[in-house]
């Protein structure tokens, strides 16, 4: 049996960017989370406290992502990827993030670490 939570295209502002006008303003980022748990943790009853509630999922992301100043999407989505791998019965992850804003001839350029 797998057992995954996705949190896909989650839209947020960040201050990333090594360039002088990305930190200036915040810019828009995509992140999208698949979190694979232990299966032998499944919930045998139907009470949040017996699963990883997904709202620590993003609150952890939004925390992450608004706690600092970003000159790498590589350095944010590793404090991501420790945060989230670090959470109550994660056994494998991916994370990415995305800057759909930082070119005008492609739809986004993203960095995503994984361990699936």
């Amino acid at each position: 049996m797998e057992r995954r939570f996705i949190l896909q295209g989650m839209e947020t502002q960040a201050s990333i960017g090594i360039y002088d006008h990305e930190r200036v303003t915040p810019q828009r980022i995509i992140i999208d989370a698949e979190l694979c748990l232990y299966a032998t943790a499944e919930p045998l009853d139907d009470q949040i406290e017996s699963t990883l509630n997904y709202d620590i999922i993003r609150e952890t992301i939004l925390d992450i992502v608004s706690a600092q100043h970003y000159d790498l999407q590589e350095t944010l989505v590793r404090k991501l990827f420790d945060a989230l791998q670090s959470l109550n019965g994660v056994r494998s992850l991916r994370v990415r993030s995305s800057k759909p804003d930082a070119y005008n001839d492609c739809e986004m350029i993203s960095y995503q670490l994984s361990n699936l």
